[in-house]
């Protein structure tokens, strides 16, 4: 990988960063009703999976949800995160909401 791939890297991944929030689980209904939620298992990191669906590497995204490790956030889920008032880490990559239990 060249210097300049390595610093392009680095910054997408910043950028992601950047944009990853912990947010209320109701203010994503809309986000959920539209089926782009994906929920990230705390196996992977949010900004690496997330840096993934920004390069479009479908590849990975495939064995990942092939291996459950991120998938659309269940009915059951949101019902419970909704009734619990949770808190999410969020993280943006159009049309996709990335989610991942926060602390």
């Amino acid at each position: 990988m060249s210097e300049q791939e390595i610093t392009s890297q680095q910054l997408i991944r910043g950028k992601l960063n950047s944009e990853t929030a912990r947010i209320p689980w109701k203010e994503l209904q809309r986000h959920f009703a539209s089926g782009y939620t994906l929920f990230v298992s705390l196996e992977l990191d949010l900004i690496d999976v997330a840096y993934q669906f920004e390069q479009d590497n479908a590849q990975q995204i495939e064995l990942w949800l092939n291996a459950e490790l991120i998938h659309q956030v269940r009915n059951d889920q949101a019902r419970e995160w909704y009734n619990n008032d949770a808190t999410l880490w969020a993280c943006v990559v159009s049309p996709w909401v990335l989610l991942q239990h926060s602390d």
